[in-house]
């Protein structure tokens, strides 16, 4: 029974992967073809395209978001762990592994209640883009997703390290 759900857990991780994949894939598809066509209209045949800019910030707000969630999945954030220099042994670089997602996950908690509180303003507000009136809220609501699914992540890793670290302590007795 365990090791069908660990499967499914696995599977799950797949798809969310593939899924992700595909979508930032889309974004940026999206956002090189929109400054693609900005290029050609306004440069090369002069005639630039009104809203096009209103409209790429859109999907390149949502990549850069996305982005940041990939490597909170990939856990490839950049690092200057310095302290890891100085630590002889795996254990020691355990618990620093967890203070680093402690830490990250009460940032991140202190910048999502910021971003929750934004995003019930620009809900309440409902601004609209200068051009094509387009409501900005859908370029605002981004963070919070964003936020939310890293913070998801943080929890997930630092779970890791708590069980590798009790792991090793129990093998240690």
């Amino acid at each position: 029974m365990f090791e069908r759900q660990k499967k499914g857990a696995n599977n799950t991780g797949v798809v969310l992967e593939r899924f992700t994949q595909c979508l930032l894939t889309a974004l940026i598809l999206i956002v090189a073809l929109g400054q693609f066509v900005q290029v050609v209209t306004r440069y090369v045949l002069q005639v630039p395209v009104m809203g096009l800019e209103e409209t790429i910030m859109y999907p390149t707000l949502w990549l850069y978001i996305f982005g940041a969630v990939n490597a909170s999945r990939e856990n490839s954030h950049i690092r200057a762990n310095v302290l890891e220099i100085f630590l002889k042994t795996e254990r020691q670089h355990t618990i620093l592994a967890i203070v680093g997602e402690l830490i990250s996950l009460v940032v991140g908690i202190w910048l999502l209640t910021w971003a929750w509180d934004y995003t019930r303003y620009a809900w309440r507000v409902w601004r609209e883009s200068p051009t094509l009136y387009i409501p900005t809220f859908y370029a605002d609501v981004a963070l919070v997703v964003g936020l939310v699914l890293m913070m998801a992540y943080t929890v997930t890793y630092l779970l890791v390290h708590v069980r590798s670290l009790r792991t090793a302590e129990g093998g240690a007795q």
